[in-house]
């Protein structure tokens, strides 16, 4: 009887271990970064500039900010195709200070690694900017 019931206590246990390992493999898979990180979405953000036609003027400095797939993976930004700057996102969102030089049409663009092709992108018009204290005043655009 109690070879049987050793038995029976050896098998549960082999059960129970079984589950965990089981059950922690099932987190390890569901917790893994998926095989493509991309971007999701983009936009820059005004801070403290104004304007009539738009918020956005050469010389002030804005926010862009972009949400990614990947915590970890590095995110490249660009300006009508030109590179900008690569930075670390920090939980999914990955923020870059951005002054624009010239007046006009901008595409911002960001692309997170391993991706070499963009996968969010937004048109900002550009006006002429001037600084007035810790704001900036935008003219045309």
């Amino acid at each position: 009887m109690s070879v049987d019931r050793n038995a029976r206590r050896r098998r549960i246990r082999a059960t129970v271990v079984a589950s965990a390992c089981a059950g922690a493999a099932g987190i390890a898979l569901a917790a893994a970064p998926g095989a493509h990180a991309t971007a999701t979405r983009i936009g820059v953000l005004p801070d403290l500039g104004y304007g009539l036609a738009t918020n956005f003027g050469t010389g002030c400095s804005y926010t862009i900010q972009a949400f990614v797939t990947d915590a970890v993976s590095p995110v490249s930004f660009y300006d009508n195709g030109i590179p900008l700057a690569t930075v670390a996102p920090t939980g999914g969102v990955a923020l870059l200070k951005w002054v624009p030089e010239t007046p006009g049409a901008h595409t911002i663009s960001v692309v997170q690694a391993p991706d070499r092709v963009s996968t969010a992108a937004t048109a900002v018009p550009v006006g002429t900017g001037m600084h007035i204290g810790h704001g900036c005043a935008v003219f045309g655009g």
